[in-house]
């Protein structure tokens, strides 16, 4: 692998309102779209070694309208599962865990179709999907989501899954990830392609 190139998908009405959203299964608004569509040339004539795609709409969808066409879904590049946190905003959470930070407390478990994951089970998820990239040829693409990006990046460095924490990232942006004397390095990190409303 030469690197990888990661895109966060573009904005929802939940990521926009700040809503926690791991499993719900959203399409992006029309900002989102935009979004989406402007991240076309950073993909546009390039060939990748391996192109995966989180199974979410707002992942394939930000995919399909960045002009991405032959790729893989991989139920690894799912979002973290929030359990029972799931729909609900930070500020809402606090309610009734003050002070309440995911890559600290973790979340609370949520119904049959959101269980919740820990940040180790997120990172083992991470970790497959490092392994699966090392063992590509060329460049590797992958369109996913905050949370699990931020989490793959700790991963990449050989950091701690509580490590994610450190690193933003906005929707509709880009990042890549890559070596320097074949060490693992942040070669950008949350760069916008459109500017900030």
């Amino acid at each position: 692998m030469d690197q990888m190139i990661l895109l966060r998908h573009g904005e929802t009405e939940w990521s926009r309102d700040g809503r926690h959203t791991g499993r719900t299964d959203l399409r992006l608004t029309a900002k989102g779209e935009e979004q989406a569509r402007a991240l076309a040339p950073l993909v546009a004539g390039r060939t990748f070694g391996l192109t995966l795609v989180g199974p979410a709409l707002r992942a394939r969808d930000t995919a399909e309208l960045a002009g991405i066409k032959d790729y893989e879904t991989d139920p690894d590049l799912w979002e973290w599962d929030y359990g029972g946190y799931e729909g609900i905003t930070t500020l809402a959470i606090r309610e009734t865990r003050p002070g309440w930070y995911l890559w600290r407390d973790g979340v609370i478990p949520g119904d049959a179709d959101h269980p919740g994951e820990s940040a180790e089970q997120v990172a083992a998820r991470a970790d497959r999907v490092i392994a699966r990239a090392r063992a590509a040829d060329g460049e590797v693409l992958l369109v996913a989501h905050g949370h699990f990006l931020r989490m793959l990046c700790a991963r990449w460095l050989g950091l701690p899954p509580a490590d994610g924490r450190l690193f933003r990232l906005d929707t509709g942006t880009y990042s890549r990830l890559g070596f320097e004397r074949d060490e693992p390095v942040v070669l950008t990190w949350n760069a916008p392609v459109l500017p900030a409303a």
